[in-house]
Order: C-alpha cells, then sequence, then structure tokens
C-alpha cells in the first residue's frame, strides 16, 4: 500500500524534476533512512538480498534509502547521480512465487547500479529476468506478497515500470504520473517484454492483439479512465493534473499528507516512511526524507550527495528493532497536537534551502553542502525536540 509520484520539468515551478512517495506498511514496522558509500568489488563476488544470492558487480553507487529495517532493499531512495526509484504492490493473475528478489531488492539494485533512470531501469528487468520476484514482504506475515510496480526519474525523465511475475511493460512519462496498488498502464505501454502479448492470448487473458490492455488484461477488471478523487491513486493523479506548471517540492509533501483518499494513511497499515525528491540537471540534487511514521506528523529533512556529515543509519537488514531509533521514539509519541508547530519548523527549513539555492552561484559547492548538511542536522534536532 503506497503511492509513488512523479512531476517531470515541464509540469513544476522551476524546469525540476520533482519526485514523491508515501511508503505504507504494517504500522509497526519500522523504516530507517539509511547510507551506503560507493563500493567496489572483486570479480567472482556475491551479494545477499533479503533472500537469495546473486552476482555482484564491480562497483555500486552510493545510495541513501528509506529501509523497512528487516530486508536488504528497500521501499524507495536515491543515488549519487540523482537517480530515484519509488514501488508500489500490485496484484495481478500471474503466480505469486514464495522464492525471489522482492521489488524493494530489485529496487535497490537498481541505484546501486543504475547510473540514469533508463539504466537502472534496465538493470531492474534484466534482474527480474534472470532472478524473478517473490518471497514474503512483510516482516511479520510471510504469506503476504505481491507483484511491483515502479516509477524510476532521474533529472531528465522518468518512467513506469510494471511487472506480473516475470512479465513487464514500461511507459515513458510525459508530464506527470502516480502509480498505487494497481496495474496502471493502459494498451501495449511504449515497449514491453518480448512475447507478452502472445503469452496473454494463450492464457485467454484477451483474445486478440487489438484488445490487449496491459492494466485490464493481466489485473482482469475493468479500470475507469476518470481518475476517482475517492481512491489514493485518483486523487494524486488529480492533484499532479490540478497544479501543472506550479509543482514544488513543498507542494509534493502536501499531495503526501493528503487524508481525504488517504494518501497520507493512517491505521493498521501506516505511511510508515516518505520522500520528496529535487532533481536538478547540472546542480545538486535535494532529498528530503522524514525518517519516520505519518508525514502528517512528520518533518521532513534535506539530505545531499555527498550524504557524509549527515543523519543516517547503516543499511540494513536488522534481525531486531533498537528502542534508541528515531522512529520507534516518534511512533510511540505521534505529536498530532504539534502539526502547526512542526509545519513551522519545516517551512523554515525549506525557505533556508531554497534561500541557498538562490546564492548557489555565488557560494562555492563546499559551502553549499555544508550548509546542507547544517540545515538536515537543524531538521534532526528540532524532530528531537518535538517528541521530548
Amino acid at each position: 500500500m503506497c503511492d509513488t509520484l512523479v512531476a517531470l520539468g515541464n509540469s513544476t515551478e522551476d524546469g525540476s524534476v520533482i519526485f514523491g512517495k508515501n511508503s505504507d506498511r504494517p504500522f509497526n514496522e519500522v523504516q530507517l533512512i539509511t547510507y551506503c558509500p560507493k563500493m567496489r568489488f572483486e570479480k567472482g563476488d556475491t551479494l545477499k538480498c533479503t533472500y537469495i544470492e546473486i552476482p555482484q558487480v564491480s562497483e555500486t553507487y552510493a545510495i541513501l534509502l528509506s529501509q523497512p529495517f528487516w530486508i536488504w532493499g528497500a521501499e524507495m531512495g536515491t543515488n549519487e547521480h540523482g537517480v530515484v526509484i519509488g514501488n508500489e504492490a500490485v496484484y495481478t493473475h500471474e503466480p505469486l512465487r514464495n522464492i525471489g528478489l522482492l521489488g524493494m531488492d530489485l529496487l535497490r539494485l537498481g541505484l546501486e547500479r543504475g547510473k540514469t533512470a533508463k539504466e537502472a531501469m534496465e538493470i531492474m528487468i534484466d534482474l527480474l529476468e534472470k532472478f524473478g520476484q517473490g518471497g514474503g514482504c512483510a516482516f511479520d506475515d510471510p504469506s503476504w506478497m505481491y507483484h511491483n510496480s515502479f516509477i524510476i526519474a532521474d533529472p531528465k525523465e522518468a518512467y513506469v515500470l510494471e511487472t506480473a511475475d516475470k512479465w513487464w511493460i514500461v511507459e515513458k512519462i510525459k508530464d506527470v504520473r502516480s502509480i498505487s496498488n494497481g496495474i496502471t498502464i493502459r494498451g501495449k505501454g511504449d515497449f514491453r517484454k518480448t512475447g507478452i502479448i502472445d503469452y496473454a492470448i494463450e492464457k485467454q487473458y484477451c483474445k486478440i492483439e487489438e484488445e490487449f490492455d496491459f492494466a485490464e488484461t493481466f489485473s482482469g477488471s475493468p479500470i475507469s479512465t476518470i481518475p476517482s478523487p475517492y481512491s489514493r491513486g485518483g486523487k494524486s493523479s488529480i492533484l499532479l493534473n490540478e497544479y501543472i506548471g506550479k509543482i514544488t517540492p513543498k507542494l509534493m509533501m502536501e499531495f503526501l499528507r493528503e487524508h481525504q483518499a488517504g494518501i497520507c494513511m493512517h491505521g493498521g497499515f501506516e505511511s510508515t516512511g516518505s520522500q520528496v525528491s529535487y532533481l536538478r540537471n547540472n546542480k545538486k540534487s535535494i532529498h528530503w526524507f522524514t525518517g519516520t511514521t505519518l508525514p502528517c506528523t512528520s518533518i521532513y529533512k534535506p539530505y545531499a550527495f555527498p550524504i557524509e556529515g549527515q543523519k543516517y543509519y547503516n543499511p540494513g537488514p536488522y534481525s531486531n528493532i533498537d528502542s534508541d531509533w528515531f522512529w520507534v521514539k516518534h511512533a510511540r509519541s505521534k505529536p498530532v497536537n504539534r502539526k502547526l508547530e512542526l509545519r513551522n519548523i519545516e517551512n523554515s527549513i525549506i525557505l533556508k534551502v531554497d534561500e541557498l539555492i538562490i546564492q548557489e552561484d555565488k557560494t562555492s559547492e563546499e559551502d553549499f553542502l555544508q550548509n546542507i548538511k547544517m540545515l538536515n542536522l537543524e531538521a534532526w534536532n528540532k524532530s528531537y525536540e518535538m517528541i521530548n
């Protein structure tokens, strides 16, 4: 249960690409902001993902993740080259498998190995075809399994990648796009796995090629072309289209705090982590993470690569929950009565980041990064104050 949104440069206020995601997971499943630096490996090295081991590559890029504590992969994240990815649980006609790469593993692998959105997408497709997807997707419920869809973006372009077991299809995003917990690519997409249409006809998902519509063919349900304001997927699409040309990181944060349709989800499943990325071409991208459950009771904290000196945890998986993790402390306190204070603090941090960007051409890259680091720590310190 998640929502991922993106607005390309032709749809934002300043021509940047802006990405956002809420990760909706079991309410008590801790999600940490973790960082792994760029690394090199020897030929023949292997990599242990959540459930299976695969060959390692010679070099991986530095990554910043929002990561459920118990898995190797991640719900969302970014790399040093400004690639961002968010995934969604989806359900299709195709079988669910007990072993394979989690969609969250594919996400991290795309970030570790892809220098652009297109390259990350191609890497994820290749790994899906080689190793498949599968395995339990919740810490306390291994029977919960699903297929995955993704939005993959960089400062220039973005794609939707949707999967049904080993089958996949891609749509290149033109302006704004969102995905939720259903497959959404209509028709034949922009490109797809060879043989997918013949397979659908063979399985009697559709009768002839002209009837092939990935979303309806592989879900088995008619899908309206008119978005509903009462569904999360519909509401996110409506918000994006309503504000084309005006979208900013701050506005994306507000989209992720929407309650009418439940984009900011409360209850047995909650929005246990949130990310907004401000992807700027040829300039440092700014990535905002809550590192806490419920974006409506959280402060987004700014990050910029290189990440050293900003607050993060070492990457998982972890076998146990640490009661000293900030996520745990925040979840226990849930400062719902201090929303105005939280917004004032966050708005102050956003304003300071905006001022840095305005003055960016007059300062050195080193000074710019040092100021971001200071604001990252300020946001975290203020967050601690709000729960004490």
